[in-house]
């Protein structure tokens, strides 16, 4: 059960740190502030800091990883691009990334209370990428 819960919640947090990257990817090169240019990438960083840990414990414990959904990597693509044709204003991908942060927060929640028996290490890195998550919604405040 132990191993079986680890399994699940690590790629959870894996195809959520790749949503974060991606959605961090998408917007950075529209953003027309340096201060909010340099949080984005520097959570980034943070971001692929953890991916490189996640993907190193799935490795270990004989697992490839998830990628995020199609569908939501999609329809993420499409609100982003749309919200930004619109209102291209840092202010609007402050919104977003907002929104993205408080879906990840949200659902990896979610899956910490549904994954109880996973690893302390698997959910401590779970709590870490919530973490950046909630830092970044208070870093875009700041911009709304």
């Amino acid at each position: 059960m132990i191993k079986r819960d680890t399994v699940r919640l690590l790629r959870e947090c894996d195809a959520g740190v790749k949503m974060g990257v991606d959605s961090i990817d998408t917007v950075i090169d529209r953003v027309k502030s340096h201060r909010m240019r340099s949080r984005l990438n520097k959570c980034k960083d943070e971001h692929e800091e953890l991916r490189a840990q996640i993907s190193n414990m799935l490795t270990h414990i004989g697992d490839d990883g998830k990628e995020p959904a199609l569908m939501a990597r999609s329809m993420s693509h499409l609100k982003t691009n749309m919200k930004l044709m619109v209102s291209p204003a840092d202010s609007t991908v402050a919104d977003l990334m907002t929104d993205g942060c408080n879906m990840g927060v949200k659902s990896l929640n979610k899956y910490l209370n549904r994954y109880k028996a996973a690893s302390e290490e698997s959910k401590d890195i779970t709590k870490r990428l919530i973490n950046l998550e909630e830092r970044l919604t208070l870093d875009m405040r700041d911009f709304l």
